[in-house]
């Protein structure tokens, strides 16, 4: 994740250097070919442009950091779940308590190679398909058990608990997939590309500053890259890893058994 991203990345920095350099090289051939063209700098219109690159750079990165926001908060919860029911299970009869906490020490496996799993579409079935033909022994097990006498609390305090950590997993999966939509990104590219190109266009005088034409390329490439960097975290610089560490720490309920 981390090497493909930057495999986007430096490109994109030099293609912003070129597109501004193209744009210096048309304002030059068009004071050469209409010498009374004054060499200005931005109009309106194209300031507006520019301005529009960074408010939707500033939208599709708060977007990004929201939708990381949530994904980290459904890692949190999906812990606290698995943590309460692993505990629920002590309400049970030794029997039924050691079938339980066995089943939820493999969920908790799991779990863990869910996350682990990147973005490797295969892996992540296979450990989502896991999760569900646990989860649902475990379901079985405590609706069997609710059938026999004295089971009402038992049946009350972990049926909800059980539900919680189903549902969790919806939520989880849903979170990874709500991705900023690709059209933002593919629109922000090209703006930036014309903002570029545009920047170089209004470069007053004969020669560009290269310290600003780097500090632009630079700063919208690195924005850029944090907006990847968020929009897909399982892997690279900024991820859930220590999110996914609380659930990574449930194996310690099992220390015992």
């Amino acid at each position: 994740m981390l090497i493909s991203i930057l495999y986007f990345a430096v490109p994109f920095f030099l293609v912003l250097v070129f597109f501004n350099w193209m744009g210096f090289r048309f304002k030059k051939k068009q004071i050469k070919k209409y010498p009374d063209l004054k060499p200005a700098g931005l109009g309106p219109t194209e300031g507006s442009l520019i301005g529009l690159m960074a408010l939707l750079l500033s939208f599709t990165f708060g977007m990004a950091a929201s939708k990381f926001d949530i994904r980290r908060q459904v890692i949190i919860e999906e812990a606290n779940d698995i943590g309460t029911a692993i505990l629920r299970c002590d309400l049970y009869p030794d029997t039924v308590r050691t079938a339980l906490r066995a089943d939820f020490k493999n969920y908790v496996e799991s779990r863990i190679n869910y996350y682990e799993a990147g973005d490797d579409k295969q892996k992540i079935q296979i450990s989502l398909a896991q999760s569900d033909s646990i989860i649902t022994q475990c379901w079985k097990k405590v609706a069997a058990f609710a059938h026999t006498p004295n089971s009402l609390v038992m049946t009350a305090q972990m049926t909800p608990a059980l539900n919680a950590v189903i549902d969790v997993v919806t939520s989880r999966e849903a979170s990874r997939l709500n991705m900023v939509p690709r059209v933002i990104i593919v629109i922000l590219v090209l703006l930036t590309m014309v903002s570029s190109f545009l920047a170089g266009y209004g470069s007053k005088g004969h020669e560009r500053n290269p310290i600003l034409v780097f500090a632009f390329a630079l700063m919208t490439t690195l924005t850029l890259y944090l907006i990847l960097e968020l929009d897909k975290p399982r892997q690279g610089l900024i991820n859930l890893a220590e999110a996914e560490q609380m659930v990574v720490n449930l194996r310690s309920y099992f220390k015992a058994d």
